[in-house]
């Protein structure tokens, strides 16, 4: 008897989803004609939703270029740059401007407006969402979870340094974008403090479910990523 071969239909465990990032041959260049310089060299890199890549490289290797063009900051020139599906070599200023409010920054300098309150800063993410309605309640609860409710009015000159970029932190996480980039979170704090703010980052976008991406010179957090890469003199090395 010649035996019946039946089918079972088995997922196709070779499917997997689209990377939130993907860059292909990628090449960036400042300045224009005898005074063009190039400043990235066939970049290719990928990363998935959820994981936590630390980039880091000496000063003047393009890493800071390299985010810029990720975050939607600056148009990107040549290859190819996708950024959660979409194409960002040759988008649109308003096709840049939809994509970075998907995007949460975390910069060197934390950049909080002196004016404003803790709550206050964290609330301008918010208002650039029109379907985040309880702008107080958000910003607070917020600030709750980064461990500041109680420094909820305070203003940035009345904050630490630690202080102040957990605000940043909790500016850059609020709206619950789907990546986070940030830019020597821990440059200007002490140990401890850096520690803590890295620590933070990486709960919050866990429960969150967000991508980070994350600059650093600073050898002592790179436990927290999943992967680290490393850039020189413009290229991707690994």
């Amino acid at each position: 008897m010649i035996p019946v071969q039946t089918t079972v239909n088995v997922p196709n465990q070779s499917l997997t989803a689209e990377p939130v990032i993907s860059i292909s041959n990628l090449n960036h260049y400042f300045g224009e004609g005898n005074l063009r310089k190039q400043a990235l060299f066939d970049i290719n890199l990928n990363i998935d939703a959820g994981e936590i890549v630390i980039m880091t490289g000496p000063s003047g290797s393009g890493k800071t270029t390299l985010l810029t063009l990720m975050g939607g900051l600056r148009s990107a020139q040549e290859g190819s740059l996708k950024i959660l599906g979409q194409e960002i070599c040759g988008a649109s200023k308003q096709q840049l401007t939809q994509l970075r409010c998907q995007i949460g920054y975390i910069f060197q300098a934390h950049n909080l407006l002196k004016f404003l309150t803790a709550k206050q800063n964290v609330r301008m993410s918010l208002e650039l969402h029109d379907e985040m309605l309880q702008l107080d309640t958000e910003a607070i609860a917020i600030l709750e979870a980064v461990g500041l409710g109680n420094r909820v009015d305070y203003y940035p000159e009345k904050l630490s340094g630690g202080q102040k970029q957990r605000v940043a932190i909790a500016r850059a996480l609020i709206a619950r974008p789907k990546i986070v980039l940030a830019d020597e979170p821990t440059a200007a704090l002490d140990k401890k403090s850096g520690r803590d703010v890295v620590e933070l980052m990486q709960k919050l976008a866990k429960e969150q479910g967000c991508t980070i991406l994350l600059v650093t010179h600073d050898n002592r957090i790179l436990d927290i990523a999943d992967r680290i890469v490393s850039m020189e003199d413009g290229r991707l090395l690994n």
